[in-house]
């Protein structure tokens, strides 16, 4: 068998659509199964009333019209030993006003003015590291302006602590996903990112993998403080994941659990929030390794929207233009295959709790990603919240004051 002889041809063609049927059936079979062992239930029992004092610090920078209930679900925990820190991060939208009259004079509740970060600091490291200093907490719950925990929250995380024996517990909750554009990127996105977080190496003590989701993370005062806190991710970007790493790397171990009940979050709102938030944090979630981004782009490319862009194109060739090739069961089986990329989606989302109906705008979800990661692999510099970051890391004066051009 030689080059350019259709049994060849028919050899390749087979190989990489059974291939990827059996990729994508493994993947679908998979989605429930992920994260079983690792859930955390609900608290069962009412809290003690000597528990450890928990300081709930939130740093918030122009969060209108999040800090308010973000505030308010904090003031509703059933932990009875609780206070909160709100960190004003320099807002320019009224965020301060809108957490004080949240805190509606409960005395539990602080709300402190930011400032401007250090050089060589990023502005949320920044903003946890002044809340932690007015926190009197044994323990520290840092979570986004963004999050809305269930009132038992705080008790689970407390009690996962305890019975697991680990310094550091950190959750991974549920997305709120309103707009087109949030249902469609979301939850494809957030999915790739815990498909490849592998909990049980993140929760086995001797193993280096480290894993922390920054929007709810627990940790003991004491083992914060001897690490040196946020200080040692003070320019990082993805500050959560350097983090946990720093802190399994001290000898410490750490618990990363399942628990969409304990919380949700609606991460962004529209399409230009969507690119701007992952270009900044999902190949930095990569090591900032370009085998790993471009692996992953070329992934996407062959293994997912391929399958949909030769059936698209196959069809309308045969109905529209009188094509003869390709054959109506190689028709069959690409179909095949997108449907099952379909199911899978459609299974993700019925496993969150939402109807599935989005999951047909998979292959549209998918091309977008393929465009935050070439961006985030070509170095294109990222902007959030006003703060510019470059290589993943805080831009230092020298970066925002330079004439070259952004790619």
């Amino acid at each position: 068998m030689s080059w350019g002889e259709p049994a060849l041809s028919v050899l390749f063609a087979g190989g990489y659509l059974a291939l990827l049927t059996l990729l994508w059936l493994a993947l679908w079979v998979s989605v429930p199964k992920w994260g079983a062992a690792w859930r955390l239930p609900r608290p069962d029992v009412e809290p003690p009333a000597d528990g450890p004092l928990v300081s709930i610090c939130v740093p918030a920078r122009n969060e209108a019209g999040n800090i308010g209930p973000c505030v308010q679900a904090a003031r509703a925990q059933t932990w009875p030993r609780l206070e909160v820190i709100v960190v004003d991060d320099k807002s320019t939208d009224g965020t301060g006003a809108e957490a004080r009259a949240a805190a509606g004079g409960d005395d539990r509740v602080r709300v402190v003015a930011g400032t401007e970060p250090p050089g060589g600091w990023a502005g949320k490291p920044w903003a946890c590291t002044r809340a932690a200093g007015e926190a009197t907490g044994e323990l520290l719950l840092f979570i986004d302006a963004d999050v809305r925990l269930d009132p038992q929250a705080v008790h689970a995380l407390v009690t996962a602590r305890r019975d697991r024996q680990v310094g550091l517990v950190s959750l991974f909750g549920s997305w709120e996903v309103v707009s087109f554009w949030e249902r469609a990127l979301v939850p494809a996105i957030g999915w790739l990112i815990r498909g490849v977080v592998d909990l049980d190496r993140v929760n086995d003590p001797g193993r280096p993998e480290a894993f922390a989701n920054g929007q709810c993370i627990l940790v003991e005062r004491q083992g914060y403080e001897a690490l040196d806190g946020h200080g040692v991710v003070r320019d990082q970007v993805l500050d959560d994941v350097r983090f946990a790493h720093a802190w399994k790397q001290s000898g410490r171990p750490q618990a990363l659990l399942v628990a969409p009940w304990a919380f949700h979050v609606r991460l962004y709102r529209s399409l230009s929030e969507i690119v701007a938030g992952y270009s900044k944090n999902l190949y930095e979630g990569m090591g900032r390794q370009p085998i790993l981004g471009l692996g992953s782009v070329l992934f996407i490319a062959v293994g997912a929207l391929l399958p949909f862009a030769a059936l698209f194109t196959g069809t309308v060739g045969r109905l529209a233009l009188g094509w003869r090739q390709p054959e109506l069961p190689w028709l069959l089986w690409l179909a095949l295959v997108c449907g099952l990329q379909i199911a899978f989606r459609h299974r993700q989302e019925r496993n969150d709790g939402r109807s599935g109906t989005i999951a047909w705008a998979h292959p549209l979800a998918n091309l977008v990603m393929v465009w935050i990661l070439l961006r985030a692999v070509l170095g294109v510099r990222a902007s959030w919240k006003g703060r510019e970051f470059v290589d993943g890391r805080a831009a230092r004066p020298e970066d925002e004051e330079s004439d070259e051009p952004e790619l």
